[in-house]
């Protein structure tokens, strides 16, 4: 139910994100992050905030933990639009986070993926993944948390 617990606090994030997923190109834009984030529900939910300086933008994301079905939920909505993107629910398993759900990429359904990984008091590594339905994980956004 703490799953979330070692995001607490400060840090700061160095961002890789593909300029243009699924398109076959290798296009990358890296920028730098500060992000908070918090815990509620006794560890059972989790809010975090980031800010993306040199883009102009900030997004939040918020997490709630589902004990009956051991799982997490994230939900995630950025500045620029306002609009909350679909979920996507998992749970970690051997110190790795894996969360999957479904949206649209230019109007087209895709599989979406959250990965949280090398967690340590100081560090944590999030990676998202596109997929179109049948097709294989392209990473396209990675992030890189130090405090």
């Amino acid at each position: 139910m703490s799953d979330f617990d070692f995001l607490v606090g400060g840090w700061t994030v160095a961002n890789r994100k593909h300029t243009a997923p699924l398109t076959g190109t290798d296009d990358w834009d890296e920028f730098p992050a500060t992000m908070s984030a918090h815990s509620f529900f006794g560890g059972a939910g989790s809010f975090d905030e980031i800010h993306f300086p040199t883009k102009g933008w900030s997004g939040c994301s918020f997490r709630t933990y589902d004990p009956a079905q051991a799982r997490w939920t994230i939900h995630w909505v950025n500045s620029r639009d306002g609009l909350l993107q679909p979920p996507v629910i998992g749970s970690f398993n051997g110190g790795v986070g894996t969360f999957y759900g479904e949206d649209l990429h230019d109007g087209q359904p895709i599989n979406v993926r959250y990965l949280w990984s090398r967690i340590t008091p100081t560090a944590a590594r999030w990676e998202q993944a596109f997929a179109r339905p049948g097709q294989d994980w392209e990473t396209n956004w990675v992030m890189e948390f130090s405090r």
